[in-house]
Formats: structure tokens, C-alpha cells, sequence
């Protein structure tokens, strides 16, 4: 009964073990290339751009999914029509 006492204890202590967080994904977008430059600059130039695929263009208030693809470039619009963020997702 007390082996048993004491492997329970055990099991509970194991459980409180902090692990850390989870591995850091890696993005693997373009974001990192120079788009960063974009920021504060109008969302119009965007129209004579092209970018290497995937690639989201937010605008604010719009709906997003939360999946995430280390591939995806995001570009972030805010309601006076400038990037306001650029990152990968």
C-alpha cells in the first residue's frame, strides 16, 4: 500500500514538471527578405507588386483564420489604408 501511496505521488510530481514552451516554428516566408520596409507605407503600392505565394492582405476588421503556415506572408492594413505590419503566419 505504500509502494502504491508512493508511485501515485510520484505520477502527480511528474505531471507538475514544466516542460518549457513548445518549439519555435521557424518562418520560412519572404517576410524576412525586405517586406518589413513596407510599414507605413500606403497599401496602394501593393497594387503594382507582386509576391512569391502564399500571401494575405488583412484588413482591419476583417476575419482571419489562426492556422499557421511558415510560408504564408501576412500584410497588415489598418483604417487609415496603411501597412501596419508585415510577418509570417
Amino acid at each position: 500500500m505504500r509502494h502504491a501511496a508512493c508511485a501515485i505521488c510520484s505520477l502527480v510530481l511528474a505531471a507538475c514538471v514544466d516542460a518549457g514552451p513548445p518549439p519555435a516554428q521557424t518562418p520560412t516566408c519572404s517576410a524576412q527578405g525586405g517586406y518589413e520596409s513596407l510599414v507605413g507605407k500606403s497599401a496602394d503600392i501593393l497594387a503594382s507588386m507582386t509576391f512569391p505565394s502564399p500571401v494575405r492582405v488583412i484588413r482591419q476588421g476583417m476575419p482571419v483564420t489562426t492556422d499557421f503556415h511558415p510560408e504564408r506572408l501576412n500584410i497588415e492594413i489598418d483604417d487609415k489604408n496603411r501597412i501596419s505590419r508585415v510577418w509570417c503566419s
